[in-house]
């Protein structure tokens, strides 16, 4: 019985590296080609994208005393430069429709989506002289780009033709003494993961602000460093979000983070690695089951059983390039369970092979697997089937003589 055991736990060793090898190699597809993936991802629907507000200022010609010396005599001269000087926000309507559109390449999908983007933004020349104002509207994205771009003053002309540059694009108009102005801005782009807006550099103020977010998805979340919104009403496809503040003083930002898919690399990875613990449970309960039921199982047996275990990770690793997660957990767990069924049917027929070793694998290869796709359950489940497994070993054990069962060396167990 002890060479039995010490045979099985060379097996079990045996395979363990085997999934840790797995694992590895999982792991290392998954996340050596992450970079070059993404960047490719990147390049056809953008980057992460933080739309700013836009800025006014207008300049002045201001001078200043400089002292110089000149053959040991102080000269002074006056200089003249240029200051800028910000014309205030007075307002800011913004409308936003996020249409989230996942991207799968290689063992990893990503988060792309669509945004429609329109705003109104309000300036006013508080002096009282005429200003040559500029107004610089910042793009969210470097590398992204901008359909049906709109930058327009409404109900007048720009003084020139509005220049992109510098990742904004500038325009320039006359505002009277006490004059407001409307900027309209609006363009249809894409990003990647998440999607922000942002007051200013800083702490800024906020005046008659309001943003409202159509999204096409249901699973929302905010980033840590963000501000949640005051009204969300569910729609039929998502959420309409409504950010809407008077007069705010803040440094922090909007943003909406775009939901994750269940990633079939790292999951096959980390199925890959629990994978020892599922086959030590199965193997557990087999040697109890063979041993109440006084079948005698070679350590060849268990060899087998567990190749046809390692070939449900070894598929399921290889499938998820090809199809989904869930088609692929499918066709790894029907492969495996047939062929431990089948085998087992030749060994200790129909009724074992069918009812005790199946309902085995079925527990603590496929469910103990599939619990993974549960994020944050995984532990739960897993420790609930373990601490189940422990009392019903208990109760079907419990009138064993064990010393029986480790000193008979010719019962006709393989010794």
């Amino acid at each position: 019985m002890i060479k039995r055991l010490v045979a099985i736990g060379l097996i079990f060793g045996c395979t363990a590296i085997a999934w840790m090898v797995l694992g590895g190699t999982i792991a290392a597809r998954t996340y050596s080609s992450d970079t070059q993936l993404k960047a490719k991802v990147e390049r056809i629907w953008g980057t992460v994208q933080t739309q700013w507000s836009p800025g006014a200022s207008y300049s002045v010609v201001k001078q200043r005393k400089e002292a110089s010396t000149v053959d040991n005599k102080e000269v002074i001269k006056i200089v003249k430069y240029t200051e800028s000087r910000p014309i205030p926000l007075q307002s800011s309507d913004i409308k936003t429709d996020i249409a989230l559109d996942h991207r799968q390449k290689g063992l990893l999908w990503y988060a792309t989506y669509a945004v429609d983007f329109s705003a109104s933004y309000q300036f006013k020349n508080d002096t009282k002289k005429v200003r040559r104002v500029k107004i610089v509207f910042p793009f969210p994205s470097q590398t992204a780009n901008y359909d049906d771009f709109r930058f327009e003053l409404r109900e007048r002309p720009w003084s020139n033709k509005p220049e992109p540059r510098e990742g904004s694009i500038h325009g320039i108009a006359y505002l009277q003494p006490g004059e407001a102005v409307t900027l309209d801005v609006a363009y249809r782009s894409q990003g990647l993961n998440r999607w922000g807006y942002q007051f200013g550099q800083g702490i800024s103020e906020i005046r008659d602000f309001r943003l409202v977010m159509q999204t096409n998805f249901a699973a929302i979340d905010f980033p840590d460093d963000s501000i949640s919104p005051g009204d969300k009403h569910r729609t039929e496809d998502g959420w309409r979000l409504t950010w809407e503040f008077k007069n705010l003083i803040s440094g922090v930002a909007i943003g909406m983070l775009m939901p994750q898919k269940l990633q079939p690399g790292p999951l096959a990875g980390e199925i890959s690695f629990f994978a020892p613990i599922s086959l030590f449970f199965f193997i557990v309960v087999m040697l109890v089951i063979t041993l109440i039921k006084r079948v005698d199982l070679h350590p060849m047996h268990f060899f087998f059983l567990s190749a046809a275990f390692f070939s449900f990770h070894l598929l399921l690793a290889y499938l998820v390039d090809h199809i989904s997660i869930h088609l692929a957990f499918v066709i790894a767990s029907a492969v495996s369970l047939i062929l431990v069924t089948s085998y087992m049917r030749i060994v200790v027929g129909t009724r074992l092979a069918f009812l005790e070793t199946a309902s085995a694998q079925l527990i603590y290869l496929i469910l103990f697997s599939y619990a993974f796709f549960f994020k944050g359950l995984t532990g739960l489940a897993i420790t609930i089937g373990a601490v189940a497994t422990l009392f019903v070993m208990m109760q079907m054990t419990a009138r064993v003589d064990w010393q029986q069962v480790f000193d008979k060396t010719a019962s006709g167990m393989w010794d």
